[in-house]
């Protein structure tokens, strides 16, 4: 059983820590805090995230942000069209003893061997240089050359996407999309916001921040949130909300006419552990329905697979994630 007033004490450790992070953060970053609260989400589920938008509002800097505010390693990578395996994960080379003059082979780590990564633009490298992201993403190790290697704890890939530009782009198959926990979408600033970057930018040198948790303490959050129960009838709530969104099960009408395929249970898992991060935010053990429609669409607009009438009518799966929460599911379950 978990103890009760150390339990509140944690809780109320974590709220305070996260408002400390969005303060630091907001010093550099202006006008993104829905962005940086899903970021967060994300990172204190033990997940990766997918950041989609258009080029020079901020994705990077936001990711850069948040590991300086965390005292995390970080690591960016470009990622092209001639980036190769070996230049994300590392390759062996041959050195020599310079006692005995025989040679070895020496394993040299490549940049996913850190906390944070940042894979940008990751379409536009072809798919068996993105499938070198997965297993470190599923299962925290790299295997090159039959060895394996453990990636520091905590680990998380963000990976960016530019959504304007297609000619010449790998798009990310659905089983690859489906292991980042959301998929975050960002738009350009309103006038006062971009005004503002204008100014901040242009004017003066960046704020030094100061780091508000350490490796350990986000570790240490990660397994709380894991910990805590889901009350039954939000776990009832989250598992029939995944299900509307597959066709067979779905009573939903526009799910069956423009859906292809639904959310699978990763979908679910990310909806239990995110709705957990954003009520301790509040102050609050237990989530409730608000949190998590305040994460659905980002944890399951990349897992829904539209059919041709649904892309040739203009649909999105974030209109269908909206139009299942109008239907009445709470009711359902």
């Amino acid at each position: 059983m978990i103890d009760t007033t150390e339990l509140e004490k944690e809780v109320i450790g974590f709220q305070e820590k996260i408002e400390k992070t969005i303060a630091e953060m907001e010093k550099v970053v202006v006008g993104q805090k829905r962005t940086i609260r899903l970021l967060l989400a994300t990172l204190f589920s033990g997940g990766h995230g997918l950041f989609v938008g258009v080029p020079g509002i901020g994705k990077t800097l936001i990711v850069s942000t948040l590991a300086r505010v965390l005292d995390l390693e970080f690591n960016r990578i470009q990622f092209t069209p001639d980036l190769l395996p070996s230049d994300v994960t590392g390759t062996e080379i041959i050195e020599e003893d310079r006692v005995t003059g025989s040679k070895v082979f020496k394993f040299v780590k490549g940049p996913i061997f850190t906390n944070i990564l940042l894979a940008d633009e990751i379409n536009r490298s072809p798919p068996k240089t993105q499938s070198a992201l997965l297993q470190a993403m599923q299962e925290k190790i790299v295997t090159v050359y039959g060895k394996t290697y453990s990636v520091p704890q905590p680990f998380h890939v963000f990976a960016t996407q530019n959504p304007i530009e297609q000619e010449g782009t790998y798009p990310l198959p659905e089983a690859q999309l489906d292991r980042f926990l959301m998929e975050i979408d960002l738009d350009y600033p309103d006038y006062g916001e971009e005004k503002e970057i204008i100014r901040t930018t242009t004017t003066r040198e960046m704020p030094e921040l100061q780091k508000v948790l350490s490796p350990g303490d986000i570790l240490k959050y990660q397994k709380l949130i894991l910990n805590l129960p889901l009350p039954e009838v939000i776990l009832d709530f989250i598992t029939t909300f995944v299900r509307e969104t597959r066709p067979a099960t779905s009573s939903v009408e526009s799910v069956k006419k423009y859906v292809l395929y639904g959310a699978g249970p990763r979908g679910g898992q990310a909806l239990s552990l995110a709705s957990k991060v954003i009520a301790l935010m509040s102050g609050r053990v237990t989530p409730s329905i608000d949190d998590v429609r305040e994460i659905a669409v980002p944890s399951l607009k990349h897992r829904i697979i539209l059919n041709f009438q649904g892309m040739s009518e203009g649909i999105t799966t974030s209109d269908i994630i909206e139009e299942i929460f109008d239907s009445g599911v709470r009711k359902k379950s």
